[in-house]
């Protein structure tokens, strides 16, 4: 399995080159296991890197995945100038791979309004700290030595090596579920290995990679069915699960840092005919609420094996 010491940095994860005024090619790529291609986190900041370069740092995005992306061909990024306007300026991104959109983005920047009205939703209370929680290598690591099975030994082998790869560090802090509620999961997230605090742009593509970690799996997890690969015992399992948009909004855009640890607050609200929508929250661990996060997701189970599975 991977050491421990080989994590990717987050820069190179994100770096792009630039060929012309409004174009950008990609440098890494990276093709999770049993992914259908490439991480959408990595293409979504890729995109946002492209786009902060012709303009100031973003406060709005929206994104759609088109097409699977390969990790064998580079993708090019071109930026369109959509619109200049005194306090906001519009950028699109089309990500294009052999000659196809694979994916497309909107972004909106906005100049700060700092003497503007503010409020937020409060971060969710009793949530262990980061210290507190066991870091998702860890608890991979465990069930790996735990497991018996060929097929689930090997399902947590590549987690352990998928894990020990990441450039972003993981801690479950836990499940709320009220009765009468749907639960929401919560996660502590930040970038490894960062040997300095970025400019507040770079911190939004950073925020934006990490924004797609298990970000989709809420779904899964709120209808308490298995992933693909996991022994099914006759239990429902996920057989195609992949993102289909992705929607970010920053607030307060100098006061993070991805380097530190961030609370990701999900709930997943809806899950119907193939389809699930997850909505996140993301906060400092002071409390402050710095982006939300909505994606709508490509979710089917194997027919073939659903007895009683749950409905929203």
């Amino acid at each position: 399995m991977a050491a421990a010491d080989s994590h990717e940095q987050i820069s190179e994860a994100l770096e792009v080159e630039q060929l012309d005024v409004n174009l950008f090619r990609s440098k890494t790529l990276y093709l999770p296991a049993r992914a259908r291609g490439v991480f959408g986190g990595q293409v979504i900041s890729q995109a946002l890197v492209s786009a902060t370069n012709c303009v100031d740092p973003a406060y709005y995005l929206h994104c759609y995945f088109l097409l699977s992306a390969s990790a064998a061909v580079p993708i090019l990024y071109h930026v369109d100038r959509v619109r200049d306007g005194r306090s906001y300026v519009t950028r699109a991104v089309r990500a294009v791979q052999r000659g196809r959109t694979v994916f497309t983005m909107m972004c909106s920047f906005q100049l700060p309004e700092p003497r503007q009205p503010t409020f937020q939703f409060p971060m969710p209370h009793d949530v262990p700290p980061p210290d507190a929680c066991e870091s998702t290598d860890s608890v991979y690591k465990r069930a790996f030595d735990e497991a018996t099975g060929e097929k689930v030994k090997n399902f947590w082998r590549i987690a352990v090596e998928e894990r020990a790869r990441s450039p972003i560090a993981m801690k479950f802090a836990g499940v709320q579920h009220p009765k009468g509620s749907l639960p929401t999961f919560m996660s502590w997230l930040k970038a490894r290995n960062t040997p300095k605090r970025y400019d507040p742009a770079f911190q939004k593509c950073i925020l934006s990679y990490i924004s797609d970690s298990q970000f989709i799996s809420g779904i899964r997890r709120t209808l308490a069915i298995l992933n693909k690969d996991s022994e099914s015992d006759g239990n429902p399992r996920v057989v195609m699960q992949t993102s289909l948009d992705h929607n970010i909004t920053f607030y307060d855009s100098d006061d993070f840092d991805c380097g530190d640890w961030l609370l990701y607050v999900v709930i997943s609200e809806r899950a119907a005919s193939g389809r699930g929508m997850v909505h996140g929250r993301m906060y400092t661990s002071n409390g402050s609420l710095v982006a939300i996060c909505n994606q709508e997701g490509l979710t089917r189970v194997d027919i073939r094996s659903t007895n009683g599975v749950s409905k929203l």
